[in-house]
């Protein structure tokens, strides 16, 4: 530890961890709301994430661009916070202070942690293992791709989805553990209506790229510690990358179901594993072979892991008492406080440890950010002056808008029939290559909707969902397209 100068210690009333979506956010709540008061981010990478083009859809619904923007530009709108470029080595709970990477010891009054989550990867050794998170991992990743003819991608989340979408002129082999694709947000009747958009060609693409990038200068980005860097990427991270291998194909993609990788070899271990002996096809010569819980073996350029998260909880555990939650995540209590005093996490790095409501459940994705990230800050300003607060109304339903394959995708509440067993019934209506209409109902009532297509149904299924009326006497009438369910339910 440096020596207690002037110059390695600093004091701010409230201090953020992590330049993503939940920390930027709650770093601008806190310095519009105490605008006299010093507020620090500190962030690992010189570009945070920044929220653009906010449009509240309904009630619960939001829908945002994220930018990459250098820290400076918060700093110039917000006079009063300071954003300091560096990593936290430690955290002293019972004393208020942080240490970061260079040695600075940081005092603070109150404290938000918003540091994310990093992928799981499956391989750290093999340099044909690449896991996708970030911008940076997803330029590295075009690098190998621009001279590929196969890559075998692993992982059924968005991510997964969107990259086995984008790739062209690279046959993708694609291993998932489940049944269906796209399992995090649809059932495999969603994944049905979405397949055929992996055979056709693809619309061209007239749209230009609406984030702005902002690429950090390669040397100072090459160190150790920027390997766990970079925030996670947003469902148009894509946008402006050029996702092309070397095959003249445009679309190639076969999919293995309920699989996972049991062991990947590489080229010279592959040679002499048992595998390559008895195996009946020639598999070819390539830099990386992956063999599959299902028997089979692949040869390909590289392979993607796009298996999710875990929690980046480690800087803050050592020597201090967090309690976590089963996926490890710090938990917080309704008002977004760890089990340390004075202690606030939000966004990737936590776990939501209340009782939730029957509506509403914690998946890692950018909305849910945002919204922690701007209720830690009311809450964090509610303690400070002495106020009561209420759990906030988006963790009532949960709801969410994204893209996939081209195609707007809404889901609300209990898509999935999460946690009801067989207590449910669906309903669907699909128009082939224009929309699917999935609701769930449980007791005749509302509990969740998966909306694919301009089916412009939101609202009224928002509606339905937060009043809970009953439905049971209109049936499977409830989707009849020839019905404006909208002047139903005014």
């Amino acid at each position: 530890m440096m020596a207690g100068g002037s110059e390695s210690e600093a004091q701010f009333r409230f201090v953020v961890v992590g330049g993503g979506i939940a920390g930027v956010t709650c770093a601008e709540q806190l310095a519009l709301q105490f605008p006299s008061e010093a507020v620090a981010l500190l962030t690992a990478a010189p570009l945070v994430k920044t929220v653009t083009n906010f449009k509240q859809v309904s009630k619960t619904l939001e829908d945002f661009d994220v930018e990459e923007q250098p820290s400076s530009i918060l700093e110039e709108k917000y006079p009063n916070l300071k954003v300091i470029q560096s990593a936290v080595r430690g955290l002293h709970a019972d004393q208020h202070t942080l240490q970061t990477e260079n040695g600075q010891i940081i005092h603070y009054e109150k404290l938000c942690i918003c540091t994310g989550g990093r992928p799981k990867l499956l391989n750290q050794d093999t340099p044909n293992v690449l896991g996708i998170r970030d911008t940076d991992s997803a330029q590295e990743f075009q690098k190998h791709l621009s001279k590929a003819k196969r890559m075998l991608v692993v992982g059924n989340g968005g991510i997964a989805l969107e990259l086995v979408y984008e790739v062209e002129g690279c046959e993708v082999i694609w291993a998932i553990k489940d049944k269906a694709i796209g399992n995090t947000f649809f059932d495999a009747g969603a994944a049905q209506f979405l397949i055929p958009s992996l055979e056709a060609d693809k619309p061209e693409r007239a749209l230009p790229c609406k984030r702005a990038r902002y690429t950090t200068d390669k040397t100072t980005a090459s160190t150790e510690e920027s390997k766990e860097l970079g925030s996670a990427l947003g469902p148009d991270w894509h946008e402006g990358i050029s996702l092309r291998g070397t095959e003249e194909v445009s679309h190639r993609v076969h999919v293995e179901y309920e699989c996972e990788i049991e062991k990947i070899y590489s080229q010279q271990d592959f040679l002499q594993s048992p595998l390559y002996s008895q195996k009946s096809q020639d598999l070819g010569v390539w830099p990386v072979y992956a063999h599959l819980t299902n028997g089979k073996t692949y040869g390909c350029d590289f392979i993607v892991s796009a298996t999710g998260v875990v929690p980046n909880t480690e800087p803050f555990l050592k020597g201090n008492k967090f309690e976590l939650a089963e996926d490890r995540g710090l938990r917080v209590n309704d008002h977004m406080q760890t089990s340390e005093p004075d202690v606030y996490a939000a966004g990737d790095v936590c776990t939501a440890g209340w009782e939730h409501s029957a509506l509403w459940q914690q998946m890692r994705l950018w909305t849910q950010a945002r919204q922690m990230g701007w209720y830690a800050a009311r809450c964090i300003a509610a303690e400070v002056s002495g106020e009561a607060i209420e759990l906030d109304f988006c963790f009532e339903l949960f709801s969410h808008i994204t893209k996939f394959f081209n195609y707007k995708v809404v889901l609300l509440g209990k898509f999935n029939a999460q946690g009801l067993g067989l207590d449910h019934e669906l309903l669907v209506r699909c128009t082939k290559g224009q929309e699917y209409v999935k609701v769930v109902l449980s007791g005749g009532r509302m509990v969740g909707a998966v909306l694919i297509g301009e089916t412009d149904l939101e609202e009224t299924f928002e509606n339905l969902i937060l009043n809970q009326m009953d439905l049971s006497a209109y049936g499977e009438e409830l989707l009849n397209p020839n019905i404006d369910i909208e002047d139903y339910f005014d």
